[in-house]
């Protein structure tokens, strides 16, 4: 098993940053690909970002292209999401998630691939 714990996020006024950290316990080592999900309220969960544990694969949604950045420090087991520029449509309780299959970063980015570990989510608050 895999345990994911996120931090970081708040209330913040839009076109300010954020960064939101992603700790992964347990089996560390089984896990291939770890990414970002958000879901606001009334609205469907969404991909956001995802990163491979190896390859140095990044994916993003087009929503956050060219604003977020994904990054990861393996030795930490720990997963990035650095927020800039962020606009009140990016309010959202925002969850990491990880699988322990290999080579998925890009079925995860298409929507095609799931993703057994998720964290509890930390909510992120984008004003005006």
């Amino acid at each position: 098993q895999v345990q994911l714990l996120e931090s970081g996020g708040g209330l913040v006024q839009a076109g300010v940053s954020l960064r939101l950290s992603c700790a992964a316990s347990g089996r560390t080592f089984s896990i291939g690909a770890m990414g970002w999900f958000r879901q606001a309220p009334g609205k469907e969960r969404e991909f956001v970002a995802v990163t491979s544990r190896s390859a140095g694969i990044t994916q993003y949604a087009d929503s956050v292209k060219g604003r977020f950045t994904i990054s990861r420090d393996n030795a930490k087991n720990t997963v990035y999401l650095q927020m800039n520029s962020l606009k009140p449509e990016d309010t959202a309780v925002y969850y990491c998630a990880a699988t322990e299959r290999p080579g998925q970063a890009m079925n995860i980015a298409r929507g095609i691939a799931t993703l057994e570990y998720w964290g509890q989510g930390t909510q992120v608050t984008v004003s005006s």
